[in-house]
């Protein structure tokens, strides 16, 4: 199973950032407009992302909940027919939350990084360090930790859950069911 280091933060100043992040980038960004679908699944997540008609990526990943560089262990399937597969699997195991935003990727040596816009949350950024098979935990853990301290990223910015989780959070909070 491929196995990356995410870790993502809050972004206070979303311009100053990507000033930062353009400029050790070894190439333009690219936009991506991402819709997230989340299913109830037995351990970790599964969600299915959805690009564009005709196009979207089944996506099954194990990881903790800390606000700090953790590990990811992901599959993924590609799909051409995700309207399809949403059906199936909304029927089949029900959906568990919705997550959209607007992704701006950048790649910095073996680190994907990421400046999200999501829809009713904000800004954050998030990195994946993609791990080689001969590359340890801790080795891309201090590949990011060193990058967030490039970037001016402090550790109060830091968040421990996925996006879905804060939005059920704020929708909880909002309706007053917290």
């Amino acid at each position: 199973m491929p196995r990356n280091v995410e870790i993502k933060a809050i972004l206070k100043d979303r311009v100053a950032v990507l000033a930062a992040v353009a400029s050790k980038s070894g190439g333009p960004p690219e936009t991506i407009v991402q819709q997230d679908f989340f299913f109830r699944c037995s351990e970790g997540r599964l969600k299915l992302r959805v690009f564009e008609a005709g196009r979207g990526e089944l996506i099954r990943y194990l990881r903790e909940d800390v606000a700090d560089a953790r590990s990811s262990h992901y599959q993924i399937a590609r799909t051409s027919d995700p309207e399809a597969l949403l059906d199936m699997l909304t029927q089949a195991l029900g959906r568990v939350g919705e997550v959209k935003k607007t992704r701006i990727l950048f790649r910095i040596g073996q680190t994907r990084v990421h400046i999200d816009r999501v829809e009713d949350l904000g800004d954050f950024l998030e990195l994946e360090v993609v791990l080689r098979p001969d590359q340890s935990e801790e080795a891309g853990k201090w590949i990011a930790e060193e990058l967030l301290r490039e970037l001016g990223i402090e550790k109060s910015q830091l968040v421990a859950e996925a996006y879905v989780d804060l939005l059920s959070t704020a929708y909880a909070v909002e309706s007053g069911h917290r």
